[in-house]
């Protein structure tokens, strides 16, 4: 059965629409003392969902500059408001939008600390139904947009010698989900890249961080065309992510599943990969 691939309301092009000047100064400015300052952090996908949680425990936290950029301009305007950030609605696998997020984020708030690349899309169903525009969109927006825009933030925090890159996975980029086969496809993508960026930044000072969830409760299954009706696993809230990039950031890890215990199908997988299989194709 094929199903339809919705988009939420976007922008016709980016868009400043919730500028906080009094938020948005260029530089990297010492704050609260000698040793400390604002830190610089830039959030995709923050229209909803995890990228919404992420931009609002930086704000609880303090001490971060917040840019934030989604599709859905009105629900991104209402995110910027409640965590002071400035906010420039764009839908990034539009060419250009990339380069369009990162000179507008140097130009008002400075060069990047931390850059949290939620933007995502999926798609369920099976892949011989699976419109051609749904598999461009899925591969666009989850990988070549996250890549782009991490190849523009990077060098300069490669030149500050220091930062973070906070890359949200998947659990289907870590074990394959049936009926999600370019989403997951798209999410392991984005799993080995970020192994791969890890070893090529060793030494300068730039951390990335792979963050794995399973099931979270977000719109992101409404979007995608196909409501979640499993009991288990149960979804998480977007929070509990958002904690655990906070957490992540804070002690510099490498990598973090929410929750924890999803390493156990991935370790079962890479150490048993028949066991898993024949468990997957009978339990899904």
């Amino acid at each position: 059965m094929t199903h339809a691939f919705s988009r939420p309301r976007s922008a016709p092009g980016p868009q400043v629409v919730a500028p906080h000047a009094g938020h948005a100064r260029p530089g990297r400015e010492p704050v609260g003392g000698a040793g400390t300052r604002t830190r610089t952090a830039l959030v995709t996908g923050a229209s909803s969902g995890i990228g919404a949680a992420v931009a609002r425990r930086l704000g609880d936290e303090g001490g971060w500059r917040l840019v934030l950029s989604g599709r859905d301009r009105e629900r991104l305007r209402t995110v910027a408001e409640d965590t002071s950030a400035t906010a420039f609605a764009a839908d990034l696998a539009v060419p250009g939008a990339d380069r369009q997020l990162a000179d507008f984020t140097l130009a008002t708030v400075g060069p990047v600390d931390l850059l949290v690349a939620g933007a995502g899309v999926g798609w369920a169903g099976e892949f011989r139904d699976m419109p051609a525009h749904a598999l461009d969109q899925v591969l666009d927006i989850n990988v070549r947009a996250t890549l782009r825009l991490v190849r523009l933030v990077v060098p300069g925090m490669v030149e500050a010698g220091s930062g973070r890159v906070v890359l949200i996975g998947s659990l289907a980029g870590s074990v394959a989900v049936r009926d999600e086969a370019v989403y997951s496809a798209a999410k392991a993508a984005v799993g080995a890249f970020a192994d791969a960026l890890r070893y090529e930044l060793r030494g300068t000072g730039v951390g990335v961080t792979h963050v794995v969830p399973g099931v979270v409760d977000t719109p992101f299954f409404e979007h995608r065309g196909t409501p979640y009706r499993r009991s288990r696993p149960r979804p998480v809230p977007p929070e509990r992510v958002a904690e655990a990039v906070r957490t992540a950031v804070e002690r510099g890890r490498d990598e973090v599943y929410v929750p924890g215990w999803l390493r156990l199908p991935c370790r079962v997988r890479g150490a048993a990969p028949g066991l898993y299989r024949r468990l997957a194709a009978r339990f899904g």
